[in-house]
Parts: C-alpha cells; structure tokens; sequence
C-alpha cells in the first residue's frame, strides 16, 4: 500500500493529508463516467483516489464544511450527523467515497491509460 504517505497520529490526520483529501474528492468530482480512475499527486509520487479514501479510513478528524457537499450531494439519502451541525469526520467520508469509487469501477471496469488511447486509434477494419 501507499506507505510513503503521512501517518495519522492518534486518528488525526496531518494538514497536508486533508489537502491530498479535498484533492481526491475534487478529482472524483471531476471524473467523467467510464474514464479510467482519477489519480491524485503527493510529493511526486502518482496515487489512486481510492487510495487516498483508504489511507484516510481511520482519521477522526472533522471534515470542514466546504468539503461535505462533495459527499453529502452523492448520497442517496440525506446526511445527518450526530453532531449539532451534522459534523461528518474524514473517516466516514473516506468510507462512503470508497464505495463510491468501488461502484463506479465495478460499473465502468478500472478502465486503463491504454484502453482510453485505444479510443482514438484508427480503426483496422474495413469499411
């Protein structure tokens, strides 16, 4: 697994860690059904989304608010959380992101640099 990535220290994620979050989140956002999926950059190494949603599983910091809406607007439901105002930690939105990516995938298949290239090679058949 991604073990270059910043430990959490008694559940609490560091501040570049949550920016690595908004930014996966933003790249799920962004990602445009059955493209291969989204990657994120950390100090110069290339990372899956679902990488980054399962790195942060265990991180009981607070989400800030500006970053709910990304989770919150793809749930089927609406979000209520146990908090006075609906408070969501990175490990709950890291959960439901990882089944997010989990059903895009399975949907769509992982999907590959080579098979989004492969789109736009001429065609060898006959017409």
């Amino acid at each position: 697994m991604t073990n270059f990535l910043p430990a959490l220290y008694e559940g609490h994620a560091p501040i570049t860690l949550q920016n690595l979050f908004r930014d996966a989140l933003e790249a799920y956002d962004d990602w445009d059904e059955g493209m291969p999926e989204p990657t994120v950059r950390f100090e110069g190494k290339v990372l899956s989304i679902s990488e980054v949603f399962d790195w942060m599983k265990p991180c009981t910091d607070i989400m800030p608010a500006n970053m709910i809406g990304i989770v919150t607007d793809r749930l089927s439901k609406p979000w209520s959380g146990d908090g006075p105002l609906d408070e969501m930690t990175f490990s709950t939105a890291a959960r439901v992101m990882s089944v997010l990516v989990r059903r895009r995938l399975r949907r769509f298949g992982r999907g590959s640099i080579e098979a989004f290239a492969g789109r736009f090679k001429p065609s060898l058949h006959a017409e």
